[in-house]
């Protein structure tokens, strides 16, 4: 018989915990929630206060019997589900099944799952925190509300299958939104002028670029006014008025919370959210390293802090100054922002000395590439900035005046191990321009006059979408992935070459939520709904008070919806490709596989076909059309369309324009 009983979440998660307890402790798995709402209906009672009917997950029975019968077996029980509100609220659930033995149940969190933090947790239980149970629940109700009211006027007004939620319809109007500011785009001509100038002593080129005239900023707009500027710069002398040299540091980035992770791993690695998330819970969980047992190798992967432990900050002292020396560690502390929680450290590794490269072998490819980005990302977060010489030059021509600039890296600092990603790309060594002196006259090798557009806001990728919810104060670090990935499977939303692209449904179903539920489906609301749940975890408002607030305008709202709302018919996106048995153009559908072309004229006509995406780019062994084809792991790959036939040309890489096959 085990005196203890430890409950976790995952097998996984199991079997890294047992080797840090004793032989009389037993740890089992509750495979994650045991108990919900149900699906089949609202399961909310309104007429009694909001009370949530939750159930027993059904498969789950033989489970529960397990769990009741270990627990009656031990002297203590310790409930040591993930340390967030959802792992409160598991807890929270497990203690109701046990409750024949609630005087032996306790709550144990750790942060990561390393011997130490565990004993320690072992050894200072407490009682389960109601109030991160009761924000839970808040958000569980609530969105169960919006969605089982909501979703039931689509269904009628516009088609079955269809769904709102609270967090995802406001998603969707964001890329609806940013959609809409694209089309209504009207780009802007404008020029710029870039002198091509040498230093007569060391015959360097340089350039410079048209500022100002007279010192004042100048704008151009048209071909007229370019020529205009030539004109006037004809036979002009180019003449140094000022430089000025100096140095410029950059710091690095903090360590990882959950949505710079999410955003680095989409710039970085190409990982979706969801990807991203489910390695790092493998990493936290435990991986097996040999000579090692398994081992959690980073802390808890869902928070919104850049907070790191004393503990963590000595480890990182103590592998920079050995592998790098002294000038390159700097003890840093990073500000946490107004709204982060800060109930856990940023996202780390757990043991310094565990460097990526030295446990790549026990690691599986995406793993090992997620772990090394978490690992440097921490490391270089405790480095020395990195140092710049700069130089800026201004430059006279009869009345105009240009500018010109360099830098070169003088010191690397943390950029020897890590830099972190932009949306956008920056230069970032634009090298030093020769030593000018005030005074000198540079000789003029060419004007180089350059016509521009401006360029619509770029379209959401999943990473700056992530960074908008954030900023927006939408959702919190366990929701972006989960609200990212069912607008994806709703088809309100498409990933066009990483971009998010809102679908017809989803500009239909956006259009009649956004006119129709103003009040819930806004920014703002979402983020004051947001820090509502923040103030019932803290204990500042009693969660049901705030349900019964936000209800009474609601259904107030829904009636109104179902009474005044007039049917939306959504038609069928047409294609430019002809039914080859009946004439008529085909239509896109969507179907358990995805996207497919069908013909309108169903049921006298039931013809279909796959959509075939093709390249620009012939096949490098015969020349024929290369087809992209996806596995079930929605990999693609490159295929061409005589394969098998009379060619075998078949590539994971995509094939480049005068490639030949060997």
């Amino acid at each position: 018989m085990a005196d203890k009983l430890v409950i976790v979440e995952s097998p996984a998660k199991a079997n890294t915990i047992k080797k840090f307890l004793g032989g009389s402790t037993k740890v089992v798995a509750s495979m994650g929630h045991i108990r919900d709402l149900p699906k089949s209906k609202l399961g909310i009672d309104i007429e009694h206060d909001f009370e949530p009917e939750y159930i027993n997950i059904r498969g789950k029975g033989d489970l529960i019997k397990s769990l009741k019968k270990e627990a009656k077996k031990a002297k203590k029980v310790y409930l040591a589900t993930d340390p967030d509100r959802e792992g409160e609220a598991i807890a929270w659930h497990l203690a109701y099944i046990l409750s024949d033995d609630k005087d032996k149940i306790t709550r144990v969190t750790f942060n990561e799952i390393t011997k130490n933090a565990v004993q320690k947790a072992i050894k200072e239980p407490r009682d389960i925190d109601l109030d991160l149970v009761d924000a839970q629940q808040a958000r569980r109700v609530l969105d169960r509300i919006v969605g089982y009211k909501i979703s039931p006027i689509l269904w009628k007004k516009v088609k079955r299958g269809l769904s709102a939620g609270r967090v995802q319809s406001v998603a969707v109007k964001l890329i609806v939104d940013r959609e809409k500011e694209i089309e209504d785009f009207i780009p802007q001509e404008y020029w710029n002028l870039y002198a091509e100038l040498q230093d007569k002593e060391s015959k360097k080129n340089f350039e410079a670029r048209l500022y100002g005239k007279n010192r004042k900023k100048i704008e151009i707009h048209s071909q007229v006014e370019i020529d205009e500027i030539l004109k006037n710069l004809d036979k002009a002398k180019y003449i140094v008025s000022n430089v000025k040299k100096g140095e410029k540091k950059r710091t690095p980035a903090p360590p990882f919370t959950t949505s710079t992770m999410q955003q680095e791993a989409s710039r970085k690695l190409g990982f979706t959210l969801k990807k991203t998330m489910s390695i790092a819970q493998g990493l936290y969980e435990g991986v097996k390293i040999p000579e090692k047992g398994t081992v959690g190798l980073i802390t808890y992967m869902r928070t919104d802090s850049t907070r790191i432990s004393e503990v963590a900050r000595a480890a990182a002292k103590e592998h920079i100054v050995s592998t790098y020396g002294e000038k390159y560690y700097e003890n840093r502390y990073y500000k946490k922002s107004k709204d982060a929680q800060d109930a856990h450290e940023a996202i780390r590794p757990t043991y310094g000395d565990l460097e990526p490269d030295s446990i790549k072998d026990a690691l599986t490819k995406d793993q090992y590439k997620l772990y090394k980005l978490i690992y440097n990302r921490f490391m270089a977060s405790q480095m020395a900035s990195a140092v710049y010489n700069t130089m800026s030059v201004d430059i006279d021509a009869n009345d105009y005046n240009f500018k010109a600039n360099g830098q070169s890296i003088k010191f690397k600092g943390f950029m020897v191990l890590y830099v972190e990603g932009t949306d956008t790309k920056e230069q970032e060594e634009q090298g030093l321009l020769p030593d000018l002196k005030e005074g000198e006259e540079a000789k003029l090798i060419k004007l180089n006059p350059k016509q521009s557009f401006t360029e619509p806001p770029p379209r959401y990728t999943e990473a700056s979408l992530v960074k908008a919810l954030e900023e927006k104060d939408i959702g919190r670090p366990s929701t972006y992935s989960p609200t990212i990935t069912t607008i994806l499977e709703r088809r309100y939303v498409e990933k066009v070459q990483k971009q998010l692209v809102p679908t017809e449904l989803g500009k239909i179903v956006n259009k009649l939520l956004t006119e129709n539920f103003p009040d819930i489906i806004n920014v703002e609301f979402t983020a004051k709904i947001e820090n509502e749940f923040d103030e019932i975890a803290d204990g500042k408002e009693p969660w049901k008070k705030m349900i019964r607030e936000f209800y009474g305008p609601f259904e107030k709202e829904i009636e109104r919806v179902d009474k005044e709302l007039e049917h939306v018919e959504i038609k069928d996106e047409v294609s430019d490709v002809k039914c080859e048995k009946c004439g008529r153009m085909m239509v896109y559908k969507y179907g358990k596989y995805g996207k497919f072309l069908a013909c309108p004229g169903y049921p006298e006509c039931k013809n279909t076909k796959p959509i075939v995406e093709t390249i620009d780019v012939p096949c490098p062994k015969c020349g024929g059309k290369i087809l992209v084809k996806k596995t079930k792991r929605k990999r693609n790959y490159y295929i061409c369309e005589n394969n098998p036939k009379t060619c075998d040309y078949i590539s994971w890489n995509k094939p480049k324009k005068g490639e030949k096959a060997g």
